[in-house]
C-alpha cells in the first residue's frame, strides 16, 4: 500500500474513533472547562517499551482543534524507559480533554505492538531472518498496526487481499475444474496468467515444496513445519532450483511461532517469519497524560 493510502486509512479510523467517543459533544468538559482555558501537559510512559503512534496522536488532535501543539521529546521507534516523558502537549483545554482518551488508547496500543515486535526482532538477532506481520488485525485497525510493527523493527506483509497473491490450500481445494488434480503448479500458473503481482504459495510438506519449485513462485510459505523440517526445506531450496536452472524462492515460515520457538525457526535458514501474535496478542503499554 502506498504511504499516502496508508494515511488515508488512518485518518478514516481517527474520524470514526472521534465519532464513536465524542458524538454530539463532550458534555462534561464543555460544562466545566472555560472555552479560553489552555492546557499544558506531557505524555509519560509508566513502562519501558518502544514508542509508536505519536504522529497518529498529532493527527487526531488536529481534527479536534488545529491550535493544539505537540512537541515530541522521544522519537518514533525509540526505546523508552518507565517514567520517561514522550511528548509535550499544549492547546485549548477543551480539545485536549476531549481527545485524551482516544489518543491514549491509540498510543498505548501502538506502543504495545511496537514493543512486542521489537522483542521478537531482538530474539532472532544475528540469524538473518526477518519478522513479518500478518493480516491478523482487528478490522479497521490494520494501518496503525502495521505502522507500529514497522516502528518496532518488523516488516509488513501484504496489507490486504489486493496487493499480493497468496495461494493457500483452500484456494486450491475450491478451484474446481480450473485445477482438477489440486495441483500447486496449476494454481501458480493460473495466478500468473491473471496478474503480475508477486505470487506466494503456501505448502504443507516437502513434496509440495519440490513441486512448487517448478513454477518459480516469488515466495513459498512453509506452513506449520517443525524446525527439522524447515532445515530440510531450506536445504532443498538451496539445491534443487540451482540444479535445474530455476529461481530460488524466498522462504517464509508461519504457524506455531512464539517467543520460545522463533529462534530455532530463524536458525533453520528461512528468510522470513510471519508472526500473528505481534498484532493480535500485544498488550497495551501503560501511558498517561499528566497535566502541569
Amino acid at each position: 500500500m502506498a504511504e499516502a493510502d496508508h494515511w488515508v486509512m488512518i485518518d478514516r479510523l481517527l474520524e470514526l474513533a472521534l465519532d464513536e467517543d465524542v458524538g454530539s459533544g463532550d458534555v462534561t468538559t464543555n460544562s466545566l472547562v472555560p472555552e479560553d482555558e489552555i492546557a499544558y501537559g506531557h505524555f509519560v510512559t509508566r513502562q519501558a517499551g518502544v514508542l509508536a503512534g505519536m504522529e497518529v496522536v498529532e493527527r487526531l488532535f488536529s481534527k479536534l482543534d488545529d491550535r493544539v501543539r505537540i512537541t515530541r521529546i522521544a522519537r518514533e521507534g525509540d526505546r523508552v524507559a518507565a517514567g520517561q516523558k514522550l511528548a509535550r502537549i499544549e492547546g485549548p483545554a477543551r480539545a485536549v480533554l476531549t481527545g485524551e482518551r482516544v489518543a491514549l488508547n491509540l498510543l498505548q496500543h501502538m506502543c504495545g505492538v511496537a514493543s512486542l515486535t521489537r522483542t521478537y526482532v531482538d530474539t532472532i538477532e544475528g540469524t538473518g531472518a526477518k519478522v513479518y506481520d500478518t493480516r491478523k488485525t482487528m478490522p479497521g485497525m490494520r494501518a496503525i498496526d502495521k505502522l507500529a510493527v514497522y516502528l518496532g523493527g518488523g516488516e509488513n506483509h501484504r496489507h490486504g487481499l489486493f496487493d499480493m497473491i497468496l495461494i493457500k490450500d483452500n484456494h486450491i481445494k475450491l478451484s474446481g475444474p480450473n485445477c482438477p488434480q489440486g495441483s500447486v503448479a496449476c494454481a501458480v500458473g493460473m495466478a500468473r496468467d491473471k496478474s503480475r503481482l508477486p505470487v506466494m504459495l503456501e505448502v504443507d510438506n516437502l513434496e509440495q515444496l519440490k513441486e512448487a519449485f517448478e513454477m518459480e513462485p516469488d515466495m513459498v510459505l512453509l506452513d506449520n513445519m517443525d524446525a527439522d523440517t524447515l532445515v530440510e526445506a531450506v536445504r532443498l531450496a538451496n539445491t534443487i532450483p540451482a540444479q535445474h536452472g530455476l529461481r530460488r524462492p524466498i522462504l517464509e515460515a508461519s504457524g506455531g511461532v512464539n517467543l520460545k520457538t522463533i529462534r530455532a525457526i530463524a536458525q533453520s535458514g528461512v528468510d522470513r517469519i510471519s508472526v500473528g501474535a505481534i498484532t493480535h496478542s500485544a498488550t497495551a503499554l501503560d501511558i498517561g497524560l499528566d497535566f502541569d
